[in-house]
């Protein structure tokens, strides 16, 4: 799903529409000395074996998510489109 590289839309530092920037939302890597990690780490060695996790069910798609830049006020908000959705979101050049 294609979506113009500059939009119209509500800033809330400006408090009126103005025009934004718009990217794609990039989740970074989860940190690795993170607690739960280091948890499952230490329980994971020695003669014990593997930590079965959880079964989640399958989520139907992601929620895809765009930075907006404000082109007066330079802030930048995160906008969630429409749910989840099994397209991938990509920005027009």
């Amino acid at each position: 799903m294609k979506i113009e590289n500059q939009i119209m839309a509500y800033c809330p530092y400006c408090n009126k529409h103005t025009l934004h920037k718009v990217s794609v939302f990039a989740k970074s890597a989860p940190r690795g000395q993170a607690w739960h990690t280091l948890l499952h780490n230490r329980k994971i060695t020695g003669y014990v074996g593997s930590v079965s996790p959880k079964q989640h069910p399958k989520k139907l798609g992601k929620r895809q998510v765009l930075l907006l830049q404000c082109t007066v006020c330079k802030k930048t908000v995160q906008r969630s489109l429409f749910g989840r959705s099994k397209k991938k979101v990509e920005v027009k050049r």
